[in-house]
C-alpha cells in the first residue's frame, strides 16, 4: 500500500444523502424505491430485484438526483446501531425508473479515479467501519452519518487498473456466492413441489405410472385429521420420530477454524472442532425470538442446545421427507410461554401427520437424493467461497496480497482435493 495515493472520499465523488420517502403523492412522477432494507440485505443492487422494490413517488429534480446508475455505491446512514451505518451496496446497472430511498447515501464515483466496485469493498473493510462507527452523531437510540463525515472518509487508491483488478476478483466471488444461491432456491422449489404434489394432493405416482387421487385411486376418510387419504397411508404423531435436544456449546468453544458448523436458533452460530452428527438432520428452535425456525444440518455438523433434533427412525423416511412434513405442519402453532417462547418435546410429539406406505417413500427418496445431494455440495462450496471472500478482502485492499497471489488462493479453494489454508 505504500504507494497507494491517500485521498478523501469528496475528492473523488459526489455524496449525496436521499430523502425520498415511501409515500406515493399525488403530481409527482411514480418510481420504484430501493429503500434501506434493500440496500443493507444485497451486495449488490440489479435488475432481477426490481419488482420486489416498493413503489412510491418523488419530485422530477429527486428523480434526477437519485436514479441508480451503473458504477455507484449506496450506504446506509441511520440506524438503531452503529453496525448497521455505513452498509454499502453497488449499483450493478443502469435503471431507468428506480431511486434511492430515505436513510441512505447515493456515492457517484469520479470513474476517470475511482472504481465503484473497489469503493463498494473499501467500504466493507474494518477501517470503514471503524471510521464509521467513530464518527457516528446522534443520541437516545438512533445513530446516523451525517453528509460531512461520508464526504471526509479517508481512502488508500492504487491505480485505477488496479482498483478493477482487486473488485473484479472479489465481485466474481460474490457473483458465484449469489448464482450458488439461486440455484438452490430453484431446488429448494422443486422440492416442494413434489411432496406438496405426493402428499398433500396425494397425485403421487400409481402402479400405471399416472396421478393416483387425480386418476380415481381408493381414499379413505380419517376421523384423526378430518380428512381423506390414501387407503394404505397412516396417521402418526411426530413421537413417530426421535426428538431430542443436545448438549449446548458455548461460544467460547467454538472456534473461527474449526471443521464442523455448529446449527443454533439462527442456523450457523460458528464452528467447533468436533462431531456428534454424522448425517443430515432437521434442528427446529424451541426457544427465543426465533423460535419454530426449521433448519436443515448438513453431514458432521454439532447442533446447540437451544434447538430440537428431529430424526427419522427408519431408512424409508428421509430428511427430506420430514422437513417439508414439519413445514406443512405448522409447528408454530404449539409455541407456548408467555414470556419467552418455546417448543417442548412434550408438544412436539403430539403433533399429527400422514405417513405414506414405504414403497412410495423410497421412490420420492429416489428422485430428491440427487436434489439434496447437490444443495449440500452448494452450500459447502459457498461457505468456503466466503470464507476466501472475507480472508482476502482486507488482505486486497490493504496491499498484503496482490491480484495474481489472490488468484491462486482462488484456484487452491477450487481444487476438490486440497483444503483452503488461511
Amino acid at each position: 500500500m505504500n504507494n497507494w495515493q491517500k485521498v478523501k472520499l469528496i475528492d473523488v465523488a459526489d455524496i449525496k444523502l436521499s430523502s425520498i420517502d415511501k409515500k406515493t403523492k399525488a403530481g409527482e412522477r411514480k418510481v420504484r424505491l430501493c429503500n434501506y432494507t434493500d440496500v443493507y440485505n444485497n451486495s449488490y443492487i440489479s435488475n432481477d430485484l426490481v419488482d420486489d422494490f416498493m413503489i412510491a413517488s418523488c419530485s422530477e429534480s429527486d428523480f434526477e438526483k437519485f436514479i441508480l446508475k451503473k458504477g455507484q455505491v449506496a450506504i446506509t446512514k441511520d440506524s438503531e446501531k452503529t453496525d448497521d451505518i455505513g452498509i454499502p451496496t453497488y449499483v450493478s446497472e443502469d435503471f431507468e425508473n428506480v431511486v434511492l430511498g430515505y436513510h441512505l447515501s447515493l456515492i457517484t464515483p469520479n470513474e476517470d479515479i475511482l472504481d465503484g466496485k473497489f469503493l463498494n469493498y473499501w467500504l466493507k473493510t474494518n477501517y470503514a467501519k471503524r471510521y464509521f462507527e467513530n464518527n457516528a452523531t446522534g443520541s437516545g437510540q438512533r445513530c446516523t452519518l451525517v453528509l460531512d463525515v461520508i464526504k471526509s472518509i479517508p481512502i488508500y487508491l492504487p491505480s485505477l487498473s488496479v482498483q478493477k483488478q482487486i473488485a473484479k476478483v472479489l465481485f466474481d466471488l460474490e457473483t458465484k456466492i449469489e448464482l450458488n444461491n439461486k440455484i438452490n432456491t430453484e431446488l429448494e422449489a422443486i422440492a416442494k413441489a413434489l411432496y406438496d404434489y405426493w402428499f398433500i394432493q396425494f397425485d403421487f405416482p400409481n402402479a400405471g405410472n399416472k396421478p393416483f387421487k387425480s386418476s380415481g385411486g381408493k381414499m379413505v376418510y380419517n376421523e384423526e385429521i378430518k380428512r381423506e387419504i390414501p387407503f394404505d397411508w397412516e396417521v402418526k404423531k411426530f413421537n413417530y420420530f426421535d426428538l431430542y435436544q443436545p448438549k449446548t456449546i458455548s461460544e467460547k468453544d467454538m472456534n473461527d477454524n474449526g471443521k464442523y458448523f455448529v446449527f443454533g436458533a439462527n442456523g450457523i452460530v460458528g464452528k467447533y472442532n468436533e462431531y456428534n452428527h454424522s448425517e443430515s438432520e432437521i434442528v427446529i428452535t424451541c426457544r427465543g425470538n426465533s423460535c419454530g425456525t426449521i433448519n436443515r444440518t448438513i453431514p458432521f455438523s454439532w447442533i446447540t442446545g437451544n434447538a430440537m433434533v428431529v430424526k427419522s427412525k427408519v431408512e424409508e423416511v428421509s430428511t427430506e421427507f420430514i422437513y417439508h412434513t414439519i413445514k406443512w405442519s405448522c409447528v408454530e402453532r404449539i409455541i407456548s410461554g408467555s414470556g419467552q417462547p418455546q417448543i417442548t418435546r412434550t408438544n412436539l410429539q403430539t403433533v399429527k401427520f400422514v405417513l405414506p406406505n414405504f414403497d412410495i417413500l423410497r421412490k420420492f427418496n429416489e428422485i430428491l437424493n440427487p436434489n439434496v445431494e447437490k444443495r449440500f455440495k452448494i452450500f459447502e462450496e459457498n461457505q468456503k467461497l466466503a470464507e476466501l471472500r472475507d480472508w482476502l478482502l482486507p488482505m486486497l485492499m490493504n496491499g498484503q496480497v496482490t491480484v495474481k497471489e489472490a488468484q491462486e488462493h482462488i484456484n487452491q479453494a477450487a481444487e476438490p482435493q486440497e483444503s483452503y489454508q488461511k
